[in-house]
């Protein structure tokens, strides 16, 4: 959903100029690093306590991850659609991820996550895909039977809600992305945010090994531990600043051009769209149609094509669909066995198993969705030509 301008660029010059790049360079008393301040105003959008900015999607949920404390010989309950950075994160601390089903809103299935809850399960990682809203109140009374902490991977629903909370700020802990694709960026980002102390600090020191020698070091309860090294830069988290911002006004632009949509294709009886668990909170950035069967979703997409519409399948998106995530499907965690999370000792116990075919209602539910991307640059005449061609060719649906 990139729009990016003359603030964002002013704020990037700004930056540089000072050559303060760097988020924890000495300042005049009083001056806040861009970082700080981006996270202080994270945090207070979402609702949270705390936020904690670093270099991508990825690096938030892994130190989301290990802000909770999660480790070697634990699973991780994550859908089967979702980027496989869903499944790195956990197998990169020695986890082991379990697949779920998705349901009809393309969003983990709350039943099957409960189906596949064993004593090792020490997290639950519903995924907003598309800026759908997963159903989190079944997650979270599921997660509070079962004292299990939750991650929620908002990587694709910047400010997003679910009845009237911001995604990622209800579970235990939220991921955050800003890479190019996102509703909001800088180009690669991510943040993690939190409003439990102990996974603040926890993911606070993980995701910078220097830690010890910060201003902030005295503050911290947590004791230090050999961390890594995903720290934001100045430029980019002044870039956020701006896109943080301009957040809220970006989705009330993508929702007005969904509603449009739906409300112009509401009644067809061919035309019917996927479930949401929460349309108000939803990001707006893309209807989902359901079909009868695989061959009415490819003709519906060839024939919005032939008329220059853009609309594809998500079981065509191979890096979001679990079969083809081969590191995984193939057991190969790391390029070191000892750093492997199949091979690791702690893991021996785990029964989990992949197949191409172990999640047979999530590839039905995605052969059979057609999705059309709703943009900030599209307008509403665009999108009422988008209707007239999606019932044109439900018309013609056989």
């Amino acid at each position: 959903m990139l729009d990016i301008g003359e603030k964002e660029i002013g704020a990037a010059a700004r930056v540089i100029r000072s050559k303060q790049l760097f988020r924890y360079a000495e300042r005049k008393r009083g001056q806040l690093s861009e970082c700080l301040k981006f996270e202080r105003s994270l945090a207070t959008a979402m609702g949270a306590e705390h936020a904690l900015v670093v270099t991508s999607g990825t690096a938030a949920l892994t130190c989301g991850l290990a802000g909770l404390g999660i480790g070697p010989g634990d699973e991780v309950i994550i859908p089967a659609y979702t980027f496989m950075a869903s499944a790195l994160a956990p197998l990169s601390l020695g986890v082991i991820p379990v697949l779920a089903e998705v349901d009809d809103s393309l969003t983990v299935d709350p039943e099957d996550v409960a189906a596949k809850i064993t004593p090792r399960t020490k997290a639950i990682m519903p995924v907003h895909m598309c800026g759908f809203p997963a159903d989190m109140n079944a997650i979270m009374k599921l997660a509070r039977r079962h004292s299990i902490p939750v991650l929620e991977d908002a990587c694709q629903a910047d400010g997003g809600s679910y009845r009237g909370k911001r995604l990622g700020a209800i579970g235990n802990a939220g991921a955050y992305s800003f890479n190019y694709y996102k509703n909001m960026t800088s180009g690669e980002g991510g943040a993690v945010v939190t409003s439990d102390k102990v996974c603040y600090e926890r993911a606070l020191i993980f995701h910078d090994g220097g830690c010890v020698f910060r201003p902030h070091s005295h503050e911290l309860g947590v004791p230090f531990f050999a961390g890594s090294n995903f720290r934001m830069n100045e430029i980019l988290a002044a870039i956020l600043r701006v896109q943080l911002r301009r957040l809220d006004g970006m989705l009330a632009r993508t929702r007005a051009r969904k509603r449009a949509l739906l409300t112009a294709l509401d009644g067809h009886p061919r035309l019917r769209a996927i479930r949401s668990n929460d349309i108000e909170g939803d990001c707006g950035t893309t209807v989902g149609l359901r079909f009868r069967s695989e061959a009415q979703t490819r003709a519906f997409i060839a024939g919005l094509r032939e008329r220059g519409i853009s609309a594809s399948t998500p079981i065509d998106s191979d890096r979001h669909v679990y079969c083809n995530w081969e590191p995984v499907m193939e057991k190969r965690g790391s390029y070191h066995p000892g750093l492997d999370a199949f091979k690791r000792p702690e893991n021996a116990d785990s029964c989990c198993e992949y197949q191409p075919d172990m999640c047979p209602r999530t590839l039905e539910f995605l052969r059979t969705t057609v999705f059309l991307p709703i943009t900030l640059q599209q307008t509403m005449r665009q999108i009422r030509r988008i209707a007239s061609s999606c019932r044109e060719m439900g018309d013609a649906l056989a």
